[in-house]
């Protein structure tokens, strides 16, 4: 199986870093022309350059945050007025802060809404009329495994992704029609800052060591090692091509058998 994504243009939001930039680095090796999406203007000038051409590819960015859905609806809607069509967008941000859900205040659901179902939504909309000309449209929200099992310690996290994870189901049945998929991606424990941050919030709460916390995350995992980036990339790569025509509105966890259902 040979995915080749030339002449397909693909947007990649948090894509600095982690899944995000595994991903776009990923779609660009198979030929596609790759919009870089996040906060960091400086950093996102610099990951641009080092995107594969090697196919003639063009590759470019957008500025904008994420907690701030009036950006990033205004840098998308730059390019929708340049006529731009965006044949794949990959929905990717950043999760909410570790914490309780019952110690959650009213603007930590507000400030993670915004930056994942408000933001996402406005991709969406603004990239769906190309899609729809173009006959091709590949969505993919990469989200949690909490969408099937709640983690502990994630309260506010787990609320957003089901919500998100809902939202992209009714999208699937919405867009099958004009040849639009729409698919989650549920990363398990991934080596990215994100699970930096979890362990060393684990560690801190429970007076424990990050070696402690991370074995024990370990011991929950089959495969007894942390998921890479790449991995996620892999699997987003997949459902962004041809041969994925037929699948859509489903979740696919990649977490090493970590999840405890189907």
């Amino acid at each position: 199986m040979n995915i080749d994504l030339t002449n397909k243009n693909a947007l990649v939001c948090g894509s600095t870093k982690g899944i995000g930039y595994a991903i776009a680095m990923q779609l660009a090796k198979c030929g596609a022309n790759v919009t870089l999406m996040a906060r960091n203007g400086n950093l996102l000038q610099s990951i641009v350059r080092d995107l594969d051409t090697s196919l003639g590819q063009k590759h470019d960015f957008l500025v904008a945050d994420f907690s701030q859905p009036k950006q990033v609806k205004e840098a998308i809607e730059v390019q929708a007025q340049k006529h731009h069509i965006y044949h794949i967008l990959v929905n990717n941000s950043g999760g909410p802060a570790a914490g309780l859900a019952i110690d959650a205040k009213e603007e930590d659901f507000l400030n993670a809404f915004n930056a994942h179902v408000l933001s996402s939504h406005h991709l969406v909309q603004s990239v769906f009329p190309g899609m729809k000309q173009a006959g091709y449209g590949r969505i993919i929200n990469i989200i949690s495994t909490s969408v099937k099992i709640p983690l502990k310690g994630l309260g506010v996290s787990n609320t957003i992704r089901g919500a998100m994870a809902n939202y992209s189901k009714t999208l699937a049945n919405e867009l099958a029609p004009f040849k639009i998929t729409v698919n989650n991606i549920l990363p398990g424990a991934t080596a990215t800052d994100r699970l930096k941050q979890i362990i060393d919030n684990k560690a801190q709460k429970q007076q424990h060591s990050t070696d402690e916390v991370s074995q024990e995350m370990l011991s929950e995992i089959p495969m007894g090692r942390f998921g890479e980036p790449n991995e996620i990339a892999y699997a987003a790569t997949f459902l962004a091509s041809e041969y994925a025509s037929y699948i859509t509105g489903i979740n696919v966890p990649v977490d090493g058998g970590r999840t405890g259902n189907l």
